[in-house]
Parts: C-alpha cells; sequence; structure tokens
C-alpha cells in the first residue's frame, strides 16, 4: 500500500471499527452517557448503535429519549467516532413501539385456513413473543369457503369455492378461510406487531421512527451518523398442515388487499384456488398459485418494508444498515421472509446475526452475495450474541474471522449493557462493555478487526461462480409435512452440501437470486460481478428469465453447469426447454468430487496440508499430507495490479483448550509476489514463495 494506507493499516480511524449495540435498559441518566461513551473508545470501538432494551425506564421516542439521542451524537463528533441509530423499542422492527399499531387496520394479518366454521369452537388466550406470529382468536372476518375432497393419498382431489354456510356434498368436507388480526401483546408494549406487507403501515413506521429521529439529528446524518439498524423485521409466519387428513388449522401471512394485487400480478383470483397452497395435487402436479403466493407475499414485504424503509434512506443521507429474520435455511427464510435476498437488496449495510457461535455459512453468503452483487457500502454482522460469560477473546477472534473472510466490514457487537439494574441482567450474555473485567484490553480484538477493514474494503471482490438459489424450488413443494417433508428435507441438505462444498474447497461463490435477475442482468454480467460460470444445483423449477440469461451465458462463452436433477418446471409449469437447453451444457451427479473437478479450471487459490500431520484417537490415526485442508474460508479483492487475500478457519474448534497449527501450502493462481500484513501488530514483512508451473506457491504455518 502507499504510505497513507500503511498508516492507516497500523492506526486505522473509527469508520473501520466496530459498534456494538449499547443496550440502554434502564432510565436514561445523561451524566451517565459521556463516561460510557468514553469507554468505548478505551476499547477500540469506533462508535457505538443507540439500541433500546428490556428495562429501558425512559419513554421511548419522548423528549428526554430524543435529548440523549442528540447528547450521544455530538458526544461521538467530538470524539471523532460514530453514532448508529436503531429504529424501534426492542425488536422485531416496523411497530414503532406500539405507536403504529394503535392504529388496527396497520396491525399484523394472517389468513386463517380452518375446518371449523366461525363460533363453532373456542380458543385458548393469545401466546405473546417477539415475532409476528400470533395463534388465532376466532374473530376473523370471512374471505372465502370451499368444499374439499381428497384422495386416500391425501392429495387433493377436488375443491370448489362456495359461501360460508353452504353445507358440504357427500363425500366433501368444509373449510373457511378468515383474515384475522393480531392481538395485543405485551411484547409490542400492548399493542401488535405491523403488517410488513401494508406500504401505507410501513410509512406509519417510518413517520413514527425516522422522521422523528431526523427531525433530532438529521444534520448529522451521513457524517456522525452513518447507519441506522433495523431488526429482524418479518411477516407472520407461514404454517402447513402436518398431514393433509388431519383437520387442523394453519395460519399464513395474508393482508387486506392481498388477493387483489395477486390478481393485477398473475391475472388469477387466488381465492378460487387457495386449497392448493395446502394440500399437494395428484400424480405429482404442481400448484402454479401455491407458486405464485409464496412469490407474491416476498415480493409484497420486500417493497413494503425494505424497499421503501431504505429509499427513504438513500434520500436522506443515511445507510439502512440491518438483517432479516430466520434467514439460513429454505425453510426457515419460506417462513418468515419468503427469500431473504429479496428483501436484503433494499439496505445499504445488508447484515447477519450470528448467536451462539453458529456458522451460518449460508446466512453470510446470502448477504455477501447481494452486497457485492448490488456494489453495496459493506456488510454488517450483529455478532457474539448468546456466547455467555465464558467466551474469550480468540473465540470473539475466531467467530469475527470467519465472518470476515465472507463479506462482513461493519461489526456490531452484540451486546454492551448500559446497566445490570434490575431485569437488565437478565439478558443475553455477555456484556462486552465495562461489566466484564478483560474491557481494557479488549482494542487488541478491535485493531485486529480495523486492519482487517482497512484492506478488505479496498478494491473490488473477485468471484467467478455464481450459483442459482433454490429457494423457490423449496416454495413448490411447502405442503403437508407428512407427503412433502423428505422431499424438503433433501432440497435443505443439498443447499447445505454445495455452500460447505464450494466454501471449503476455496471455490468462492456467490448466489443469485432469481427474483432479482431482470434487474440485474445487462450486457453479460449480473450487476457488479462477471461471472464464469453459473451453477444450477438440483433445483426443481427456473424462471422464464434465469433460463433467458442462461442461454446468454452460455452464448458468449460461458459455463453453464447443471448439477444432480435438471429441472422439470419452468415458472413451476411442465416444460421441456430446460432439459432440452442441458443437453448443450455441462451436466455432473450431485457430488462434491464432480462438483470441484469440474470448477477446477476455475481456481484461483488452493489451500492444502503439507507435510506429516496425525491425529491419534482410539483406534484410528489418518494422515492428511496432500489433502486440501477443508477447514479454511478466504475472500479475494482486485485493488488495481495487487491482489488482497483474507483466510480464515472457517469451523470451530474441537477443542478450545488445546490448539495445535497447520502446516499448509497455499497456491495462487498467477505469479506473485506476497507480503504478509499482520493484523495483530500492525507490521508488514515479505513472505517466501516459489513459482510452479505458472502458479505462486508458498509454505504458511
Amino acid at each position: 500500500i502507499e504510505n497513507t494506507g500503511l498508516q492507516v493499516f497500523r492506526d486505522p480511524p473509527a469508520r473501520y471499527r466496530g459498534m456494538p449495540f449499547w443496550a440502554w435498559n434502564t432510565k436514561l441518566d445523561p451524566n451517565q452517557l459521556e463516561q460510557q461513551i468514553r469507554i468505548f473508545k478505551e476499547m477500540g470501538m469506533g462508535g457505538f448503535y443507540l439500541h433500546t432494551r428490556v428495562g429501558l425506564d425512559t419513554k421511548y421516542l419522548g423528549p428526554e429519549f430524543m435529548d440523549c439521542i442528540k447528547q450521544c451524537a455530538g458526544i461521538a463528533a467530538r470524539e471523532e467516532m460514530r453514532c448508529g441509530l436503531y429504529d424501534e423499542d426492542r425488536w422485531p422492527s416496523g411497530y414503532g413501539g406500539g405507536y403504529v399499531t394503535k392504529n388496527l387496520q396497520y396491525r399484523c394479518r394472517s389468513l386463517l385456513f380452518t375446518p371449523f366454521r366461525q363460533g363453532t369452537r373456542e380458543y385458548p388466550p393469545p401466546v405473546y413473543d417477539s415475532r409476528a406470529a400470533f395463534n388465532p382468536q376466532g374473530n376473523g372476518s370471512f374471505v372465502a369457503a370451499y368444499q374439499v375432497m381428497l384422495g386416500k393419498d391425501g392429495t387433493l382431489e377436488h375443491y370448489t369455492r362456495c359461501e360460508e354456510d353452504t353445507p358440504p356434498k357427500k363425500g366433501y368436507v368444509s373449510w373457511y378461510a378468515y383474515l384475522e388480526t393480531a392481538p395485543d401483546s405485551p411484547w409490542f408494549n400492548n399493542q401488535a406487531y405491523v403488517d410488513t406487507m401494508n406500504k401505507e403501515a410501513v410509512g406509519c413506521f417510518i413517520k413514527t421512527a425516522y422522521e422523528r429521529y431526523y427531525e433530532h439529528t438529521g444534520d448529522l446524518f451521513g457524517t456522525t451518523i452513518p447507519s441506522i439498524f433495523t431488526d429482524e423485521p418479518q411477516f407472520a409466519t407461514k404454517g402447513c398442515l402436518g398431514d393433509a387428513h388431519s383437520a387442523q388449522e394453519v395460519m399464513v401471512p395474508f393482508t387486506g388487499d392481498f388477493a387483489k394485487t395477486y390478481r393485477e400480478t398473475y391475472g388469477e383470483d387466488l381465492l378460487d384456488h387457495l386449497p392448493e397452497l395446502f394440500w399437494e395435487l395428484p400424480k405429482g402436479r404442481v400448484s402454479v398459485y401455491r407458486y405464485w403466493y409464496h412469490d407474491h407475499a416476498s415480493g409484497r414485504f420486500a417493497a413494503a418494508f425494505s424497499g421503501q424503509v431504505g429509499a427513504w434512506c438513500d434520500a436522506h443521507g443515511i445507510c439502512l444498515a440491518g438483517h432479516m429474520m430466520e434467514e439460513p435455511t429454505l425453510q426457515s427464510q419460506t417462513r418468515a421472509l419468503g427469500e431473504v435476498m429479496h428483501s436484503l437488496r433494499g439496505f445499504s449495510l445488508p447484515g447477519i446475526d450470528m448467536l451462539c457461535d453458529a456458522r451460518e455459512y449460508t446466512t453470510a453468503k446470502q448477504a455477501q452475495s447481494i452486497c457485492h452483487q448490488y456494489g453495496k457500502a459493506g456488510m454488517v454482522s450483529e455478532l457474539y450474541g448468546v456466547t455467555n460469560w465464558d467466551f474469550d477473546f480468540r473465540r470473539h477472534k475466531l467467530q469475527g474471522d470467519w465472518q470476515a473472510a465472507l463479506g462482513v466490514t461493519e461489526r456490531v457487537h452484540h451486546l454492551s449493557w448500559m446497566s445490570m439494574n434490575g431485569e437488565a441482567k437478565r439478558d443475553y450474555p455477555a456484556s462486552i462493555g465495562f461489566q466484564s473485567p478483560w474491557h481494557g484490553r479488549y482494542s487488541l480484538i478491535e485493531n485486529h478487526f480495523a486492519r482487517v477493514n482497512t484492506v478488505m474494503k479496498r478494491g473490488k471482490p473477485v468471484v467467478r461462480v455464481g450459483v442459482i438459489h433454490p429457494v423457490e424450488s423449496y416454495w413448490i413443494s411447502y405442503g403437508p409435512s407428512r407427503q412433502t417433508s423428505l422431499k424438503r428435507q433433501e432440497l435443505e441438505e443439498e443447499f447445505l452440501q454445495v455452500t460447505r462444498w464450494l466454501l471449503f474447497n476455496t471455490m468462492d461463490f456467490h448466489y443469485i437470486s432469481e427474483s432479482l435477475i431482470p434487474e440485474l442482468w445487462k450486457d453479460g454480467r449480473l450487476g457488479e460481478m462477471d461471472y464464469d460460470v453459473v451453477v444450477i444445483p438440483g433445483c426443481l423449477t427456473l424462471r422464464r428469465t434465469t433460463y433467458d440469461m442462461l442461454r446468454e451465458l452460455k452464448g458468449i462463452g460461458k459455463k453453464v453447469l447443471f448439477m444432480g436433477n435438471v429441472p422439470k418446471l419452468m415458472d413451476a409449469r411442465e416444460s421441456g426447454e430446460i432439459e432440452g437447453f442441458a443437453k448443450e451444457c455441462a451436466r455432473i451427479p450431485f457430488s462434491q468430487s464432480a462438483l470441484m473437478d469440474e470448477l477446477e479450471p476455475f481456481r484461483l487459490i488452493d489451500i492444502r496440508y503439507h507435510g506429516e500431520k496425525h491425529l491419534k484417537k482410539p483406534n484410528h490415526k489418518k494422515n492428511w499430507d496432500g489433502e486440501r485442508a477443508q477447514k479454511y474460508v478466504c475472500q479475494l479483492r482486485r485493488d488495481g495490479d495487487v491482489r488482497w487475500i483474507f483466510i480464515a478457519n472457517g469451523k470451530a474448534l474441537l477443542n478450545p483448550d488445546l490448539v495445535s497449527p497447520d502446516h499448509l501450502e497455499i497456491r495462487l493462481a498467477g505469479q506473485w509476489n506476497l507480503e504478509q500484513y499482520d493484523t495483530l501488530t500492525g507490521t508488514v514483512s515479505p513472505v517466501q514463495r516459489e513459482i510452479r508451473s505458472g502458479n505462486t506457491l508458498s509454505l504458511i504455518q
């Protein structure tokens, strides 16, 4: 790096440093604020997010609260730190501390699909939780009724729409659909969660929280106040039948004009075909109405919440940071979001939430893919949450390292308590702040990650492989669990497998959201990225727009690789076009070795064990010499003629008290001189290497 860059690497300023959640969990005392902010600075932090938590005893968004917000922003400006805002009273974001959902029209809605006509059964009292989901109360408005006939195998043999009071014909069972509204909940300050599919409701949330912050601190937006954090927005959980023949109730997310906008989008009336959301069709046929429902729910949610909030932030010179709810699996995002990547598009700083020292590689890769494809300013992680008081510095570094390798540039530590008084002490430990005796030495960790950021924010990512995200294939399989769980489990396992195979064979990749291809694909590039190969990992259906992109890729000399079964459906309808096209492309079984063999020409980095390495167990001894390490993850960036590589251990330690070194051979495509930037000391040193067959090799420990 040039001399100024070296100085920044050695002593990074605040913009490269972490910003913990500062838990406002007591009565706010203006005299305490500056003292705790100075402690953050001594810990090496670059700032803080003002995060309300359980225990706050000052009126949320009231005059005293806003005075403290403004005071903290002023202190941060004076200390050359950053002050991040948080858009909600606790979480999930959207209900504005209850001010928004005092209007019943703005409350979360669900469609109750039930074999019980309203008034014919009693419902238990509400179950309270910090989620959008709520249990039925039996007081919803009538939407539609159906007479349903099932085959012996539980498939939907026949159904008709009818009036609510129509008696069932012989061999049919009556089912009813009611639109229910979330009841009062103590978690939501005796109000309810917001209808995140309703643009007007989310607009009220923006006016309640975002406009309030702008009114008091807008002069610091984009400078001292770089971002505002939104936390776990979601829609009401999508349920499914346990068994096709069971007389159980199911709730799915809905809103007042959902059927209207569905008809405008797809030209069909969803309510004429509603039973197809819940039962499988005979002879393995797929319901396009089910597929459209999931697509529309995902699109309505993304447009109303992150799309609208992100646009407001862009217009006011501030970054929307944060993460969604339940991102890691196909099932979890189908139930809570529809598709996570569609929603992350609206963020300036798309992010993840990594609790319990988990290794959610899919969660990170989804966010990183959006970040890189759209050229976003960075990627956020809410990390270290629920790790307990004994979580030491080594594990702070390990958890942060693998996430940095997978794109995280903005660290939001969960959590630093303002107080341990009363209920506040019951919050998720540990407190990364003055209550922990090691807080005075925490700058060791923050200096390391700040130095990593000084180089990993430079240049552009180098990624040659794209992978079609398979969530839409999961949507069409989201039927009764007894009938569809094995199919869904297979899709889930393949999703995890392809992620791990690529990551731990150091073949970096991005996921490609089918819903975003139309706006990203242009002139052979997907947004900011130029992929040399695109993998279709056992999908059941593809969009027409995806198919068109793949054909264009093939036409310009890029590789299209079908892995496992070739999709037989186009937009969830039978089509032979994809199978015909696949005959012109590379096809492999769904196996790790076949995938790596096919992608080897695109390899940029390889990490293998060098020399003898033994693991002794009872009746077991193995030498890994020459094998790919399959524990490291990395990120490669192009910075003019320079390349930056950050390599990290991506797996948890088998024994955190016994760590042995790895002797490795690192092979890089091309001929390079190597330097090591030591992020713990801030020093730079040359690295020995040799050139072999046009590649650069280095042996390191």
